[in-house]
Parts: C-alpha cells; sequence; structure tokens
C-alpha cells in the first residue's frame, strides 16, 4: 500500500450541519492543522458566506452536489469525512460518489440515514411539523429562518454572539428531500459520536448504537458536550477525530 494511503495526516473534510456553514468547524480546524492535517470546511449552497444563493430549488441533491465537488476539485484522497447533525444526509449521499476517496466516515451528532430516507424522516414527525411551522411564520412558508445559537446548546456569551452573527437560513425542500442512496454509507469504514445531550430522535441513536454492536468498523462513542460540540468543545471534537484516524 502506498505511502499516501496509509498517512498518520490524512485530510479532513468537516461539513456543517442546518443553517450552519464552514464557518463553525474553525476552532477544530485550526487545532487539526495544527497537527498536520490539511482541513477542508465547504459551506453549503445558500448556507453560510453562500447566503447570497438562497433559493426555494434547492434541495438536499445540491448540497450532495456541493460536497462531491469539494472532493473532485480539490483532488482529495484518504481523508476522513466527518459530518455534523443535518451534515449527515448530504455525507451519506456524497459517499455513493466518493467513497474511494474516504478512510472513513465520522457522524457527529449527525443523522444516519437509509436510503430513500429525508431529514424529516430523521427529526420524526412533531419536530417536522415544527420546521414547517417554522418556515409559513418567518420563511415566506420556504425556508426556515436561523436560529438562536441556545437551540444548539451554545450558552457561553462570546459564543452566543459569534454564531448568532453567522446563522443563516435554510430550503426546507432540503429537509423534505429523502437521500438518492446511503448504501455505501452503511458499508463503509465510519464513527459515531453521540453528544450528551443529543438533539437527535432515539431511533437515529438506537440505529448507530445496533450498527456498532454488528459492526467491528463502526466504533461508537459519546461525547459529553451539547450539539454544537465543534463551537462548545472543539478540542474534545478534535481528540476523537484522531481516534478516527487510527481506528
Amino acid at each position: 500500500m502506498s505511502a499516501e494511503l496509509t498517512s498518520a495526516t490524512p485530510p479532513f473534510v468537516l461539513v456543517h450541519g442546518g443553517r450552519h456553514g464552514g464557518w463553525c468547524w474553525k476552532h477544530v480546524a485550526h487545532s487539526l492543522q495544527q497537527a498536520g492535517h490539511t482541513v477542508y470546511t465547504p459551506t453549503l449552497t445558500g448556507l453560510g458566506e453562500r447566503a447570497h444563493l438562497l433559493s426555494q430549488a434547492i434541495g438536499l441533491k445540491h448540497h450532495v452536489q456541493d460536497l462531491v465537488a469539494t472532493f473532485e476539485f480539490e483532488d482529495i484522497q484518504d481523508a476522513i469525512l466527518v459530518a455534523h447533525s443535518y451534515g449527515g444526509m448530504v455525507a451519506s449521499g456524497a459517499l455513493e460518489h466518493v467513497a474511494d476517496r474516504v478512510r472513513r466516515l465520522v457522524f457527529l451528532d449527525a443523522h444516519l440515514p437509509r436510503t430513500g430516507e429525508s431529514a424529516f424522516d430523521m427529526i420524526g414527525p412533531t419536530r417536522a411539523a415544527g420546521h414547517v411551522a417554522e418556515a409559513e411564520n418567518g420563511g415566506e412558508g420556504w425556508y426556515l429562518p436561523p436560529a438562536d445559537a441556545s437551540f444548539y446548546g451554545v450558552t457561553d456569551p462570546r459564543d452566543t454572539e459569534w454564531v448568532n452573527k453567522r446563522l443563516t437560513a435554510q430550503p426546507l425542500k432540503t429537509y423534505r428531500d429523502p437521500v438518492e442512496s446511503a448504501d455505501r454509507a452503511w458499508t463503509h469504514p465510519g464513527m459515531f459520536i453521540e453528544c450528551v445531550p443529543s438533539t437527535l430522535e432515539p431511533h437515529v441513536l438506537e440505529r448507530a448504537r445496533k450498527r456498532h454492536a454488528d459492526d467491528p468498523d463502526f466504533p461508537y462513542r459519546v461525547l459529553h458536550a451539547t450539539h454544537d460540540a465543534m463551537v462548545t468543545a472543539p478540542e474534545a471534537v478534535v481528540n476523537l477525530l484522531h481516534e478516527a484516524v487510527g481506528a
């Protein structure tokens, strides 16, 4: 096996969650870079610094294409692909196209869909209805307005100010669209990190725990941190990501 495929410092691709952007990985990315890793933090279309592209037409497939294009245009190989929250939908869909470029897929308190499932399926009918109501009341019926940082467990005043300045709206279509295929994500070496208390629905955590029990290439870790752990506990996240490198 070539040295490239056995590197102790593989590149990281960090995929943000809903209404966030690549900016949310700032502290994690800095620590990984200090350890010698190349780090990519793509922002999905219509979010973060790409909020000017917000459109009713943007769906999950566009975000999957964003991630696939990052791998192709940056010629990324042997990567640790890390997905947070909604980013699990994106990474699972993209893996169908970039699996040979990914060493391990890490779900950081992230959705773990099956083929044909949507983010609404992941969060359940009650929360899905709440999102629809949010869109109706403050998003012209088609987008989710920015949430408050406290929704993601961010309470430190400086972190709260930093996050709230950067959260953006997101098309509701990205939550409604089913992932076309997630089969590769279920057979690829991975890791699941549950933030305690997690914002994920119990069925998502249970399927991840069951997969861990059945799959030696899928370790399950618990992190005592809020959902936005990359903001509130970046060093703890980095420690687990270092573990994923050699898991």
